[in-house]
């Protein structure tokens, strides 16, 4: 089965070591997509949801902002880096917020400390994409508005 690393790896633009981090931290993103979202629907589902409610939240909130990002990182022609530094900033904020909380709810539900892990991978993959984009441009950037 064709991954999205593959398909990354594939495109005409893909140009070492900092795609390379862009496909890592778009592959991840797209997965902590879906396991935040199923994470929220588990709460859901929990006999006591109201001491939940933060945690649904910011698992939709997550998987959304993961999501959109994992769009924007697969994308190399153009090379938008500015976009994405700003959207791996945003990815990695969710993440680490989403997985503070499902901490909180690790020990009672397992649901929780799956996706408090990989909200985990996913913010440390956009921390480092981040830095590899501010040691230097890998390639031309759009211009800014």
């Amino acid at each position: 089965m064709t991954g999205l690393r593959e398909m990354i790896a594939a495109h005409p633009c893909f140009d070492g070591a900092a795609c390379d981090l862009a496909a890592k931290a778009a592959t991840l993103a797209a997965e902590c997509a879906a396991i935040a979202r199923s994470c929220a629907d588990a709460c859901l589902a929990e006999d006591s949801v109201a001491h939940l409610i933060q945690c649904i939240r910011l698992d939709l909130d997550c998987a959304d902002i993961c999501w959109a990002f994992s769009g924007v990182a697969s994308r190399f022609t153009g090379g938008d880096t500015p976009l994405i530094d700003v959207a791996s900033q945003a990815c990695e904020a969710a993440c680490r917020r989403c997985a503070v909380e499902c901490r909180k709810h690790a020990k009672m539900h397992e649901h929780c400390r799956l996706c408090a892990e990989a909200c985990a991978a996913c913010a440390d993959a956009c921390h480092a994409l981040r830095q590899s984009l501010s040691d230097g441009p890998k390639r031309p950037a759009v211009v800014q508005a």
